[in-house]
């Protein structure tokens, strides 16, 4: 390892002798990983990926197994970090049990905390406290970094930080991977949700999004690969029901049952939408999110949309089953777009479908201090037709009442009566996010990112319906031609 900053001391790592060891004492299996999140996480390709939810998963366990598939090679130097020094020496402890019987001969450095198998290749296990602490860690390189308990750090800084000390040869012949632990909760969960559990539907691989504006990083301009997405990032959820050595006996499992239920919600379900004054605590992404199905042509389809230049707008296409299910299945959320080009959008998207009628906020409709047409006359003259949504007084807490009643499990079909396709990935971060109105429960915080949900709002407030004089022609057609078309035969 260089210099750290903190001393001008040169660290020389020995290189253990290797220790004779028996052939089929090494042949023995020291760790397999459950089947599932376990396995699917040891086996991610993704240069960033998170392994979290409830607590008991398995996942610290995980990430101490990750780098042992790396000491063999010379050139591998890792590093495993917690928050705090306090918080490391469990995994020392835990890893002073692996290490040994994985790779004979490997040694581990009290002084540094460092690991230094036979090969030469290290891992280095330390502590990443305040922002500051990244500065230790100038001038390292490394082609793996682990990050123990993701959500302790309150801010992004430091993870983006060590993105930068991620290098290695080409001569290596090792790829560069960043990984992450963590429980849903704690100081920088929203900031965590936001990089890994909001961009895309669990346990599917995406490109790196920018948190802040939630657009794929790119190469920049005047680069040889300007434009082309930079790298890929993955979230893998668990569940203490992944770890079967912990959740056989059904004490732990009591334990989290214990626990009030925001707490309850994170640890024992790993659910990463709850947040304490949610104005929707009922949605859960495992009842309330679906995966997208063909929608039949016969079942009622409208859209509802709030429109902004400035900040964003929201548009969001429902089916309405026979059952009367309302299905959330498409999403468009953007900004800096005029109407008219939304207007072109949104008839692009679902080119080829009926739509029954589209809602629009009414405000859309008046004039601007301007003569010419209205900004809902100008979507209409592009064939984008709309209706305008009840804003009348009232109608906020009453749209507001009509979501909590559609997320609620109908008695007689026992499914909720509406649910959201998993690729409509804004809707399903914000709707579980939206605070409550501190000066008015009854309501959300209007200045919070509420246009996804104003737009879910004037949708389900149209009284949708599936009409039984509905008929799909083309269900059941076998090919068959009758030689008389009025009588059938």
């Amino acid at each position: 390892m260089e210099p750290t900053q903190e001393s001008s001391e040169v660290k020389v790592m020995a290189r253990p002798k290797p220790e004779e060891f028996e052939v089929e004492k090494a042949q023995e299996v020291i760790f397999q990983p459950n089947p599932g999140p376990q396995t699917m996480f040891l086996s991610a390709d993704e240069q960033e990926v998170l392994y979290g939810g409830a607590a008991g998963g398995g996942k610290s366990y995980a990430m101490l197994a990750d780098p042992v598939r790396y000491f063999t090679n010379e050139h591998a130097k890792m590093l495993l970090v917690r928050r705090t020094t306090e918080e490391l020496r469990e995994l020392i402890s835990v890893s002073k049990n692996l290490y040994p019987k994985a790779i004979p001969g490997i040694k581990f450095m009290e002084r540094d905390k460092t690991w230094v198998a036979p090969s030469g290749a290290t891992l280095w296990m330390s502590y990443l406290d305040k922002d500051d602490d990244v500065t230790r860690y100038q001038g390292q390189a490394f082609n793996w970094i682990g990050f123990d308990e993701l959500t302790q750090w309150p801010t992004p800084h430091a993870w983006n930080y060590m993105r930068s000390r991620l290098r290695t040869t080409s001569a290596s012949g090792l790829k560069l991977y960043q990984r992450a632990t963590s429980n849903p909760g704690g100081s920088g969960h929203h900031w965590v949700k936001k990089m890994f559990v909001d961009p895309a539907p669990h346990n599917e691989p995406f490109w790196a999004t920018d948190i802040d504006s939630g657009e794929t990083i790119r190469w920049p301009k005047g680069h040889s690969r300007e434009g082309e997405p930079l790298f890929r990032r993955r979230f893998i959820p668990a569940t203490l029901f992944d770890n079967p050595y912990l959740s056989e006996d059904g004490l732990y499992e009591a334990n989290l049952l214990s626990l009030p239920e925001h707490q309850r919600r994170q640890l024992l379900e790993g659910d990463w939408d709850i947040s304490e004054g949610a104005a929707f605590p009922e949605f859960t992404r495992s009842l309330h999110v679906i995966e997208p199905f063909d929608i039949p042509s016969n079942w009622t389809r409208f859209r509802a949309a709030d429109y902004g230049y400035g900040s964003y707008s929201a548009v969001v296409w429902f089916a309405v089953s026979p059952s009367e299910q309302l299905i959330v299945y498409r999403e468009m959320y953007v900004s800096k777009v005029i109407a008219e080009d939304l207007a072109d959008m949104i008839l692009e998207a679902e080119a080829g479908e009926k739509m029954r009628y589209g809602v629009l906020d009414s405000s859309l409709w008046h004039q601007r201090g301007d003569t010419g047409p209205s900004i809902a006359e100008r979507m209409i003259m592009k064939g984008c037709r709309w209706r305008p949504a009840d804003r009348s007084r009232g109608s906020r807490v009453a749209g507001k009442n009509e979501i909590h009643r559609r997320l609620q499990v109908d008695e007689f079909t026992e499914e909720p009566r509406m649910v959201v396709f998993n690729n409509c990935t804004h809707l399903i971060s914000q709707l579980p996010s939206l605070p409550l109105d501190k000066n008015n429960p009854e309501d959300v915080d209007t200045k919070s990112e509420d246009h996804l949900y104003d737009a879910l709002r004037y949708g389900v407030m149209t009284r949708p319906r599936s009409s039984v004089f509905d008929y799909d022609s083309n269900f059941g057609k076998t090919g068959f031609q009758a030689a008389d078309p009025t009588f059938g035969y």
